[in-house]
Order: structure tokens, then sequence, then C-alpha cells
């Protein structure tokens, strides 16, 4: 492993510096299978944002199924690195913090891979609020998410990218805001995620109605 002096993945110069010296061992290098089908199935074309879009792959993929795909990276190695691997449907990839970032319309689906599991156990709140802040009502969030049962709440979890979490405390932070539709097991993971990743929908749950 190449030595690195940026250890704060918040950091976008963590992920600048990992792009820079080839280091990327999440990256899959192709589109995964069950995303291929979930697009095949599909009745219509989704508006969709790709946070943390690394190498962007499934942007391409997307955009050559005809659907109106961003896909973001607050990290300019990666997004550089990203136009580069996708040549022409680099233009679907740009610069943006996934906290700020504001969509010109609104989204149909947010796609999930290796984003959630990147960051800080101390922001998965933030990222849940926010998924749930640029998706609308009856919109979905689908993809990739990394779970360990084998942890629970009271364990450190100091060790990552990527960092696991236990699969009741994701369902906690999740269902107050989506609903799961699709729940099944992933059988080309990558070595880091291999047996602990889940393929999942969720649907934005409506507002709650209040009485005024």
């Amino acid at each position: 492993m190449p030595a690195f002096l940026t250890r704060d993945p918040r950091n976008p110069d963590f992920w600048d510096e990992r792009f820079a010296k080839n280091f990327t061992p999440w990256d899959k290098g192709n589109v995964p299978a069950t995303l291929q089908a979930f697009v095949q199935a599909a009745p219509q074309a989704l508006h969709t944002l790709i946070p943390g879009c690394g190498n962007a792959y499934e942007a391409a993929y997307l955009a050559q199924a005809g659907w109106d795909v961003t896909a973001i990276d607050f990290s300019p190695a990666a997004v550089q690195s990203a136009k580069a691997a996708i040549g022409a449907w680099g233009k679907h990839v740009i610069e943006a913090d996934f906290f700020r970032y504001m969509p010109a319309q609104p989204l149909d689906l947010i796609y999930e891979r290796a984003f959630f599991c990147a960051l800080p156990r101390e922001m998965r709140p933030d990222i849940v609020r926010r998924w749930a802040t640029l998706l609308p009502a009856g919109a979905l969030l689908a993809g990739y998410f990394f779970h360990d049962d084998a942890v629970d709440a009271s364990d450190a979890l100091t060790k990552g990218p990527p960092f696991s979490i236990n699969s009741h405390d994701f369902h906690r932070l999740m269902e107050p805001f989506f609903e799961l539709l699709q729940d099944s097991a992933v059988g080309d993971s990558i070595a880091v995620f291999e047996g602990k990743e889940r393929w999942q929908v969720w649907c934005r749950r409506p507002e709650p109605a209040y009485d005024l």
C-alpha cells in the first residue's frame, strides 16, 4: 500500500491523494449486474444522481441507456479520473459537494455505490437526511450497501473506509424517511465488500401531514 499523508475521508485531499497514486481498491471497474437488471426492468428512464461517483462507470451506462444522469464527486482528482475513464460520457460528471449540490430538476433516483460507507459513522444521519431532502416523495434510493451484522452500535468502527454498519442500525436511520422495497444478496461484489453487500431499493416516504 502506498504511503498517504491525508487520513480524513471527509477531506477531498484524502481522495485526491488516492486517485493520484492509483490506489482505488473500491473500484469495481465495470457496471454491477444488479444495477444493469434494474435499469433494464425500469418502465421509464429516471432522472438520476450518483454521489461520490469515483470513476463513474454507472453514469456512462445510464447515459447510454437514455437516462438523464449527473455524477458528482468533491474530489477534483476523482472527477478527472472519471472523465478519462468514460470518455465522451464524462460530460455527465461534475465536481460538487453532495451536501451542497442542488439538482436542476426533481430527482427520480439516487444511486448508491460505496458513498455511504466511504464517510465516517458520525456523518451517517446527515447523509440519510440529505438523501431525504434531495428525493421527493415516491422517488427511489437504490444501490449497494455495506452491512456487517457482526458489529453493533457500541463498536468503535473506526477502521476504514469502507466503514460498515449493522443492518439494524441502518434500518433505524432509514425508516423515518424511506420504505424498503427490495433487499437481496450481491453475487458480484469486489473482495473488500464480498459477503457483506446488499442490493436495496428504498422509496422516499411522503412527508408527514400535520394538523394546523
